[in-house]
């Protein structure tokens, strides 16, 4: 039996296997990949100490940590379940071949972060790797001299969209919200900073009180359909490339003994713990309120020294 199960291998994750690591536990990192979010990310420019970096670069220093520490990393093993037997837990986890792997462990720290939110729409499915992103800085270059539209009201769609300016010969931004105070601009959740310079680009058309229908196309995406929340007109923008930012979902429909709130995220309390004894939780996944690495990587290293304050103490039964 092992001491300890990390689930996740980002900032949270990675930041706990570390002190685990500092402390000899039994243990391992359990991951269906390196870096999570946080390697999809552009530039960086808040990580303390490195006044600016990129998410692949600083995933891959993670990585470059636990690997010095001789840390094992499951990677490519996505997690299916956790089942609590007396007091302790089966990890139940599967690769994208179907092998499968069981692990018994005291302690669970879950830090499987988020993943992207889908539209719901005709074409949202069909058009994936069509012409349909949800990483602007995976795929943005693809859409070299084309047109392209961005869907969201955060900063990761004002960001694409500063990212597209430089790569598309037009880009359209479409956001639900009208261009007013209450509403932060049309972004209530975008930093002003970002606003501004979105909105002083030249070849950037920001459509507001758009409500996105449809994605069309044939073989590749053509163009998308949207309806004028004010007027109730239904239009249309014709294009090559939508990148879809419209916020995250927790990665925690594996776990059912722990309490979420209604978006799913975990809840802890303010060492990480949830309402199921061994079981952790930090990053993304939880309802810390601010969504950022290094809140996460703070985070992780606070389930990973309550985890070893619970292993510590913990007792087989019989």
């Amino acid at each position: 039996m092992k001491d300890l199960i990390i689930i996740g291998a980002s900032a949270a994750g990675m930041s706990a296997a570390i002190y685990a690591g500092r402390n000899n536990l039994d243990f391992l990192i359990v991951s269906k990949d390196i870096g999570g979010e946080v390697a999809l990310s552009g530039k960086v420019g808040n990580w303390p100490g490195t006044i600016t970096t990129t998410g692949v670069e600083l995933a891959k220093n993670f990585h470059d940590h636990v690997k010095s520490i001789h840390i094992q990393i499951d990677d490519g093993f996505e997690v299916t379940e956790i089942k609590q037997v007396k007091n302790y837990h089966i990890v139940m986890a599967k690769n994208y071949a179907g092998e499968e792997r069981q692990y018994e462990t005291k302690a669970v720290i879950i830090a499987s972060g988020i993943h992207p939110r889908h539209l719901g729409i005709p074409g949202d499915k069909e058009f994936y790797g069509k012409g349909i992103t949800y990483c602007t800085t995976c795929d943005g270059p693809l859409f070299k001299n084309k047109i392209t539209a961005t869907v969201g009201a955060g900063n990761s769609a004002l960001e694409s969209v500063l990212t597209m300016t430089k790569i598309a010969q037009k880009v359209y931004l479409l956001t639900r919200y009208n261009d007013d105070h209450e509403n932060n601009g049309g972004f209530p959740k975008g930093e002003r900073i970002l606003i501004d310079k979105v909105k002083a680009l030249e070849n950037v058309e920001i459509i507001y009180n758009a409500d996105t229908q449809e994605i069309i196309g044939d073989q590749m995406v053509t163009g998308l359909k949207y309806t004028d929340l004010n007027t109730k007109e239904n239009k249309q923008i014709d294009l090559n490339g939508v990148m879809i930012h419209i916020g995250m979902t927790p990665n925690s429909d594996f776990v059912n003994c722990v309490d979420k709130s209604p978006m799913g995220e975990i809840k802890v309390d303010l060492k990480c713990a949830t309402n199921c004894p061994g079981l952790f939780a930090a990053g993304d996944v939880t309802n810390i309120p601010f969504k950022q690495i290094v809140i996460a990587a703070g985070h992780g290293v606070t389930a990973a020294l309550s985890a070893i304050g619970y292993i510590n103490r913990w007792k087989e039964l019989t």
